[in-house]
């Protein structure tokens, strides 16, 4: 039941509709389609990119807020969560809309693992086709002479890695008295972590996710004079 479920309602719409870019859009070029679809996938998520955006500036300096709450009240456990609650809730947090995002864009991640492992060669690939999608023939996953069915990409999964470790860079450059070995930790932990799984996975994975991070930056400057940073007293 699940299986029909997933093929039926995920798999396969995820499937035909990559197809029909890759013969419309992209010149049958692969690697271009699977920048389309995140395009798509972006723009269809546009709303809660918003609301995530004007979150980002409401809640301003609200991590120094509930490290200064932590070291106050360290006496009281107890007193120590209410006081952090109530700051989450008079800064109003939403953090639905950032979870709900990366959610469904991490399901589009197992989807095209899903697609390029199983579906994209041989008699499957005209058993999943609809009737209105054109068969393609041989897929062409070359893209700027890297092979997307492949793993071990290290151009673009170490580019993944480098951007990652810049952003938290960036992010915690603000807080350089405050960070904790915990910080530090993370700060290599993360990106050298996201680096080995995209470099044993096809780098058709890390094709999505440089193309969303691209997105995502874009989308972030874009917005910036809409979303001024409310600097709380």
């Amino acid at each position: 039941m699940i299986i029909s479920v997933w093929n039926t309602f995920l798999y396969e719409p995820l499937f035909n509709f990559l197809i029909w870019i890759y013969n419309n859009w992209t010149d049958n070029n692969m690697g271009w389609a699977i920048i389309f679809l995140t395009i798509c996938l972006r723009l269809v998520l546009l709303p809660l990119t918003i609301i995530t955006e004007r979150n980002k500036a409401d809640n301003y300096g609200l991590e120094g807020e509930i490290d200064r709450v932590s070291k106050d009240y360290h006496y009281d456990p107890v007193l120590q969560k209410e006081e952090i609650r109530r700051k989450l809730k008079h800064r109003r947090v939403k953090p639905w809309a950032k979870a709900l995002n990366l959610g469904i864009q991490g399901l589009t991640l197992v989807l095209l693992y899903q697609v390029f492992v199983n579906g994209i060669t041989g008699e499957r690939l005209i058993k999943i086709l609809y009737p209105f999608i054109n068969f393609p023939g041989t897929i062409n996953t070359m893209f700027f002479g890297l092979d997307l069915s492949e793993p071990h990409g290290l151009l673009l999964s170490g580019i993944v890695g480098i951007w990652l470790m810049l952003d938290i860079y960036i992010e915690f450059r603000g807080h350089r008295k405050s960070l904790s070995r915990a910080d530090l930790f993370y700060f290599l932990l993360l990106p050298f972590s996201v680096f080995i799984l995209l470099w044993v996975l096809p780098m058709v994975k890390a094709l999505f996710i440089l193309a969303s991070l691209c997105f995502s930056l874009l989308a972030h400057w874009l917005m910036k004079p809409f979303f001024k940073v409310k600097k709380k007293a």
